[in-house]
């Protein structure tokens, strides 16, 4: 009897166990999104101890609490990008998440009353929203235009409800998860499976707020929804994005799906640099929560971590002033100063492995977030903790295994070559295979365009792409590279280009002095083969290193090959004479070639082509090898656009007419200077005399040059054996050279 009654007990007090337990493992406590309770009392702990972090905290409270005296605005919905309403619902969605994090910080109950006021004037809104009236998304959201904006709008909303998510009573969290956050996931994903269920920077977003909605309400279906997308959608394989791009990438889809293919193993992201930027805010943000509140994904070493190598490349993709280069549709003056790049860095630094580098970054960026990870970033800044972030010569790959392609960037002093050899790049991708980009100490020698679009300008097509985005912008001519017969790439079409990329030759920069990248394209143009090599060569001849670019083609038909330079300045002089029409016309009917001016024409009458300009206070020339019968024009971008929406940029373009297999040689050379307070100008004339092709058969390609002092070098370059340790023996004018390796050079 004595044992039967212990054995209930102990019966009893198991099933009582079991039916507590799993309140316990549910049971959550808040923050735990971003900040954390030990978080939080972490970072009270600090304040006025670390200035980096006390600055920025101020400087947000400044910002807060003059929005909190305007009081709240939620109006209902009606404009595209830049109009009022759309800035408005966006000023709303960073505030209220500023304001919950001030709530944490520093424990005033104005800021959570504040967020608290504003959440229930949205679910007072929200539950007879209709769609947004604007119809020209293909995914229309409610609060606005497009499901890519009110996503952006719950990643930083759930942010402050978590923020909150204690000082609301259970009965208001309630009402606002019923007919607010659940009712907002739900339309962002299940009702717009065409924006939710794809591999896209706009899916990403998508993801990133369902699941951290999720996250903060503890709803594993949300979770699951954000992590792995929706079981069991088919999508139309026709449709198009508001980009132009189709919609559906093999039925792949979610957060995970989202991290595995457009990143490379290196952590190049397949929409280019622009893009990255854009949605590394999402996968950067997502994950911490991920971290934060299912430790077990370990969702920052998940594919290798790239999510964190993706922050190394991004930062890489700069120039000496931190902005991007603009690759695919790119617009000029994005940089690492962007908030999305602050919660890069912060990010990057603590969960990786504190990479000084980063600190200096942060110490340019002057504000951290303010979490764990902004606050071990002031404090490392604060220990005297930051080093330089050295950007090195620096090779990219691209695609989800690394063998799409890529872009590789070579830094020699103060000059930068952006070589761009990668895939299509998603919808945001431009026809420009093997093109390149030069820059001097940050700013453009040889442009790439970007982008046509006024981003968040109303008054430019409502803040959206302009139709010159296609007409011009991602055409083949549009960029420094080969256009064949007057047509882009892929016959600039989406569908083709898709299936396709160039191949990496040649990536060499272990001698400092001469630094190679070559990369060959063969499905461009079918049945023919472009391959191009770019050198970045320091010579004690020279004052500055100098760009050598060797363009070899193969094809097994007659055509018409254009090779445009876009250059950044005012024209100095050339050495042939060229005519200047009375009435501009446009270069082309279509492609592209409509949006040129031809300003002028010429034809060869030298082996060597010059062209020198001047662009802030430096001298650059263009030295080409050109041919008896080749046509030279000047270009200017800017015909057929009434609207002027395109920038009126010069170019100059050599002309290679009824020709199979042919080769483009060209130099750039940086020198001199001219300074407008003394009226000094130095060393302003190019230091090359000859350039000239001294080979050029299937295997092999030698190019001479000849400086004024009489000094000539001479480089081969082995076309179709890149190993380093192939043994080459050739004999030119009788004179034998043999080395091993890709090249020779001497």
């Amino acid at each position: 009897m004595y044992i039967k009654r212990i054995n209930w007990a102990i019966i009893t007090i198991t099933c009582l166990f079991i039916s507590i337990c799993p309140l316990i493992i549910q049971a959550q406590e808040h923050p735990n999104l971003i900040l954390t309770k030990a978080g939080v009392e972490k970072i009270r702990a600090q304040l006025g101890n670390v200035p980096l972090f006390d600055a920025s905290l101020q400087k947000l409270k400044e910002e807060v609490d003059a929005e909190m005296a305007l009081g709240i605005d939620t109006p209902i919905p009606k404009d595209y990008s830049g109009g009022y309403t759309h800035a408005r619902h966006k000023r709303n969605m960073t505030v209220m998440q500023q304001a919950g994090v001030l709530y944490q910080i520093l424990d005033d109950e104005k800021y959570a009353k504040y967020v608290k006021d504003m959440l229930m004037q949205y679910e007072g809104m929200y539950k007879t929203l209709p769609l947004h009236p604007k119809t020209r998304s293909y995914a229309r959201g409610k609060l606005f235009w497009q499901c890519l904006n009110d996503s952006n709008w719950l990643v930083y909303v759930s942010q402050a409800y978590d923020c909150i998510y204690n000082y609301l009573s259970k009965v208001e969290r309630k009402k606002l998860e019923k007919n607010l956050f659940k009712p907002f996931a739900d339309h962002i994903s299940v009702d717009s499976p065409q924006f939710y269920q794809r591999v896209h920077n706009h899916s990403t977003w998508g993801n990133a707020a369902v699941g951290m909605i999720g996250l903060v309400m503890n709803d594993k279906e949300l979770i699951d929804r954000a992590l792995y997308g929706i079981k069991g959608v088919n999508l139309d394989k026709t449709a198009k994005d508001d980009d132009g791009g189709f919609l559906n990438e093999d039925g792949k889809a979610g957060f995970l799906a989202n991290i595995e293919e457009p990143f490379s193993p290196d952590g190049y992201y397949n929409e280019g640099p622009y893009y990255q930027r854009y949605a590394m805010y999402p996968f950067l943000i997502f994950a911490e929560g991920l971290h934060n509140v299912k430790p077990e994904l370990k969702i920052f070493k998940y594919k290798d971590g790239v999510l964190l190598k993706s922050i190394n490349a991004l930062i890489n993709l700069s120039d000496a002033d931190g902005d991007f280069f603009p690759l695919n549709d790119g617009q000029k003056g994005m940089s690492y100063y962007n908030d999305a790049l602050v919660t890069a860095v912060d990010i990057s630094y603590y969960f990786g492995n504190q990479d000084p580098g980063l600190l200096s970054i942060a110490e340019k960026q002057n504000k951290v977030l303010l979490d764990d990870s902004g606050l071990a970033v002031a404090l490392g800044v604060k220990n005297g903790e930051a080093k330089p972030f050295d950007k090195k010569s620096i090779n990219l790959s691209d695609g989800p295994d690394g063998t799409q392609g890529g872009v590789g960037i070579l830094r020699s002093e103060d000059l930068e070559l952006v070589f761009k050899y990668a895939s299509q790049g998603s919808s945001h991708g431009h026809y420009d295979k093997l093109s390149y980009s030069f820059y001097d100490n940050g700013d453009e020698v040889l442009q790439d365009y970007g982008l046509a679009r006024f981003v968040n300008i109303e008054q430019k097509g409502g803040g959206n792409y302009l139709k010159e985005n296609k007409t011009w912008a991602k055409q083949t001519i549009a960029h420094n590279t080969l256009v064949q017969n007057e047509k882009s790439h892929y016959q600039g079409k989406y569908d083709i280009g898709s299936k396709y990329h160039p191949d990496l030759y040649l990536f060499d920069v272990s001698n400092a002095d001469i630094q190679l990248l070559s990369a060959k394209e063969t499905n461009a143009y079918p049945g023919t083969e472009m391959h191009r090599t770019m050198a970045i060569i320091k010579d004690e001849s020279f004052e500055k290193p100098f760009m050598l670019d060797i363009l070899k083609v193969k094809s097994d038909s007659t055509n018409q090959y254009d090779l445009p330079f876009y250059f950044m300045g005012q024209v100095l002089n050339t050495n042939f004479e060229y005519e200047v029409p009375k009435t501009l016309e446009p270069l082309g009917k279509d492609n592209g070639y409509q949006h040129l001016w031809s300003e002028g024409c010429a034809n060869t009458t030298d082996e060597n082509t010059k062209l020198s300009w001047l662009e802030k206070g430096r001298f650059y020339t263009l030295t080409s090898a050109t041919l008896k019968d080749d046509e030279l024009r000047f270009v200017r971008i800017g015909a057929n656009d009434p609207e002027f929406n395109l920038r009126r940029e010069a170019g100059f373009i050599i002309r290679r007419k009824d020709s199979k297999n042919t080769l483009f040689v060209s130099t750039i050379e940086a020198h001199g200077s001219y300074s407008p307070v003394s009226e000094s100008a130095l060393n302003s004339k190019s230091n090359i005399t000859d350039l000239k092709v001294i080979l050029d058969t299937v295997d092999y390609t030698a190019i001479s040059i000849t400086t004024i002092n009489g000094n000539s070098k001479l480089l081969i370059l082995a076309n179709n054996n890149a190993s380093k340790e192939a043994k080459h023996i050739l004999k030119i004018n009788d004179k034998d050279y043999t080395w091993t390796g890709s090249y020779y050079y001497n």
